[in-house]
This record gives structure tokens, C-alpha cells and sequence, in this order.
């Protein structure tokens, strides 16, 4: 065996299929893609949601719901877990910038204190938004809160 008589074994390489060379070639004319249409033009392109002429599926299903464009989102602390968030973090007051600079929130959240649970230290809240209960126990424990816009 001489290295100039090595090639493939028998049926494992094919002959390129050569498109739209003429009648003779069996492949001319339509050139494979059938008759007239989109999808025998040059640049053809499906769109995303194209479902072949069937009812696409965003019009099929019913729209529902309400979305109120004027909602204001919170992020929510108990004053259970103030006093443990305080610990950790040795924080005495709880204001936008100090639970921004310790992870607690993002820089664009607004912060609400609910009255679930007990407080025990004495700290001092600025904070967007609070409950009434919240505040009461606030104030109780010897604490302070200013609402802040």
C-alpha cells in the first residue's frame, strides 16, 4: 500500500448535490423548493410566532387581569426581625443608606416596617413607609421614625 493510492472506502463519500444546473441534472428548474411562494424566494424568512396560517396563540388565548401602573412596590421588614438584623449587622439606625450599604436592599427600593412580632432594642427608623401598629411598638420600646419620601 503506497499512500498516493489511499482513499475512501466504497459508498462512504457522496457526490455534492449540485442545485439548479439545468434540467439534465434532475435538480434544475424549482431547484428543490417546490413551486411558487415565500418559500422559494430568495430572502425568505419566518417570523417567530408564524403558525402557518393558523390562529397564532397570543390571539387564541384570552387576555385577563389588570396591571395598576401606579402601584408602589415595598420591601418589607418585620419588627420581629429587626433585632436581629441590628446584631448582625450592628446597626442602631435603620435608614435607606445603612440597609443599602449592608445588602439588605437595592438602591432604588422603597422600605416598609410591619408590626408583626416584638421589638426589644431602641433604634431609629428612616424608612418610606410603616405601620400604625408598627410605629406604636416602636415608640413603645423607646425608639424613633421619621417617614421619608
Amino acid at each position: 500500500m503506497k499512500l498516493h493510492s489511499l482513499r475512501p472506502a466504497k459508498g462512504a463519500t457522496h457526490k455534492e448535490k449540485r442545485i439548479g444546473r439545468g434540467e439534465a441534472s434532475g435538480k434544475g428548474g424549482t431547484s428543490t423548493k417546490g413551486n411558487k411562494g415565500g418559500q422559494s424566494r430568495a430572502g425568505y424568512k419566518n417570523k417567530k410566532a408564524h403558525e402557518g396560517g393558523q390562529m397564532p396563540i397570543q390571539r387564541r388565548i384570552p387576555k385577563r387581569g389588570f396591571t395598576n401602573p401606579h402601584r408602589v412596590e415595598y420591601k418589607v421588614f418585620n419588627i420581629g426581625q429587626l433585632d436581629q438584623l441590628a446584631e448582625k449587622y450592628s446597626l442602631t439606625e435603620f435608614s435607606l443608606q445603612n440597609l443599602y450599604i449592608n445588602g439588605l436592599i437595592s438602591q432604588t427600593d422603597n422600605v416598609k416596617i410591619l408590626g408583626n412580632g416584638e421589638l426589644k432594642g431602641k433604634y431609629s427608623f428612616k424608612v418610606n413607609a410603616a405601620s400604625e401598629k408598627a410605629k406604636a411598638a416602636i415608640e413603645a420600646a423607646g425608639g424613633s421614625i421619621e417617614i421619608v419620601k
